[in-house]
């Protein structure tokens, strides 16, 4: 049964699910609908980016270990990117990132999933032309969700998103729900952050 989470909220993901091996994250989100007038300029679609940081104590250290569109593959082969939805159209999930958690290695303690827009800044594009947005963890064995986070706060402005992180702790794997904001203009400056 799926766990419907708040901000800032942790769930385990091992305690209840024996055997949990592969994890398929799924982020979604659909663009605000824009009233269309007859003088209106069209706008311009926005290309959300779903990316994961794998840390080591916390930090990011490596560039590689940088899991989004232009590396689709960790090199340990434990993180897959599904490929890059360029639209946001459709319903389920628009970007999807395999983590192979049984498999992860041990210096890895830490998977931040992150999104942001691409070309924010130069097309005068935030978050709060977002809405439905959502991070869900599915079990890969069966394709039963987890859990699912839906980020419900106003992130007008804000050009790159936090939604999550799966973490080691006394040995399981857990979720914590972050749905924080921020201003960075691109994965350069957002990875800048855990370093």
């Amino acid at each position: 049964m799926s766990v419907s989470l708040q901000k800032g909220q942790k769930v385990s993901l091992s305690k209840d699910n024996a055997g949990l091996s592969k994890v398929v994250v799924g982020l979604g989100w659909d663009e605000v609908k824009q009233r269309r007038g007859f003088f209106a300029p069209k706008a311009q679609q926005i290309d959300c980016d779903a990316s994961a940081f794998l840390l080591k104590n916390g930090h990011l250290t490596d560039k590689a270990d940088i899991v989004f569109f232009g590396n689709l593959q960790h090199r340990s082969r434990t993180v897959q990117h599904m490929g890059d939805n360029l639209t946001g159209a459709g319903a389920g999930d628009d970007e999807q990132i395999i983590l192979d958690l049984a498999n992860i290695p041990a210096e890895y303690d830490k998977i931040v999933i992150v999104v942001t827009i691409y070309e924010a800044t130069k097309r005068n594009q935030h978050f709060g032309m977002i809405e439905n947005a959502f991070i869900r963890l599915v079990d890969a064995r069966d394709n039963k969700e987890m859990c699912k986070y839906n980020l419900t706060d106003n992130y007008s402005g804000m050009t790159a998103m936090i939604f999550g992180e799966v973490y080691r702790h006394n040995g399981e794997w857990k979720f914590n729900a972050m749905g924080q904001g921020t201003n960075d203009p691109g994965i350069g400056e957002l990875a800048n952050r855990f370093v």
